[in-house]
């Protein structure tokens, strides 16, 4: 990779590109039928001043990372990945996804059994993910991050939210689901969260925003928060757009100073465009 990167303007740290071509994963909950072109995703960025993005694979081609290793090459200047993985991958196999620019694995555990996040064959792979830099991003309902994430953040390696973590219908710090979580996130200064998708959790204008305000209240500010997209929206696309979620983005963070905090500098290091 890089020693230096160009000036980072901003960065969209989560969209999916993907072909109904590619060979799918078998138990998938979506099957696309159309083609999410990289091209299309970098001219929405350059609209919107945004130099840099993030590349997150989509759980339905399962562990073939081929076409975001594929974008990577043809701009390691200017993207990165998060990868779907075997946790007992070999340690070339992921020494391999390293250095062609990967950054974190994702779990996208919606619709799926929790397993046991503090045994020593899960904990063995998340310390080997944090001893190469990289983060593990996790998209789960909201009320379960209490339990999910604690294990998994003392390995060392940092954990990102998707999602706003997919809190329906908005965070209500009444809630003692709720409250737990947001207590999980004063105690675990390695856990971030990603400003993202707010239509996947039903929650309108109002809603994200007492979401945001209750998760800046719990990290202490700003500085473990990033964004993304989340383009081409899938199952949403006729009812949000990229201009949407910039426009959405904007209004819930009316400081410029927050937003470059959230658009650049975190994003910059934890997904390692800074080195």
């Amino acid at each position: 990779m890089p020693d230096k990167t160009p000036e980072i303007t901003g960065i969209d740290t989560h969209a999916h590109i993907f072909s109904p071509d590619q060979p799918m994963a078998e138990g998938r909950r979506y099957t696309p039928d159309y083609t999410a072109r990289l091209e299309d995703w970098l001219a929405h960025m350059a609209d919107h001043g945004l130099s840099h993005g993030v590349l997150i694979q989509p759980s339905f081609l399962g562990t073939d990372n081929g076409l975001i290793a594929e974008a990577i090459s043809q701009h390691p200047h200017h993207l990165r990945g998060v990868a779907v993985v075997d946790p007992e991958m070999s340690e070339s196999a992921l020494a391999r996804l390293d250095a062609q620019g990967f950054v974190g694995a994702r779990l996208n555990l919606v619709g799926r059994p929790l397993e046991a996040y503090d045994s020593a064959q899960w904990q063995r792979f998340f310390r080997r993910l944090a001893d190469l830099g990289w983060q593990v991003e996790i998209q789960r309902a909201f009320e379960d991050f209490a339990t999910i994430v604690p294990p998994i953040a003392t390995s060392g390696v940092a954990v990102m939210i998707d999602h706003f973590g997919l809190p329906k219908g908005g965070i209500r710090p009444e809630d003692a689901a709720h409250r737990a979580v947001l207590e999980m996130l004063r105690a675990h200064p390695n856990a971030y969260v990603k400003l993202s998708a707010p239509y996947r959790s039903a929650q309108d204008d109002v809603a994200a925003h007492r979401s945001f305000e209750a998760l800046r209240e719990a990290c202490g500010g700003v500085a473990r928060f990033c964004w993304g997209s989340d383009w081409p929206h899938t199952q949403h696309e006729t009812a949000v757009s990229y201009d949407d979620q910039m426009a959405r983005f904007a209004a819930l963070v009316p400081d410029a100073d927050d937003r470059a905090r959230i658009l650049v500098t975190t994003p910059a290091d934890l997904f390692r465009f800074s080195k």
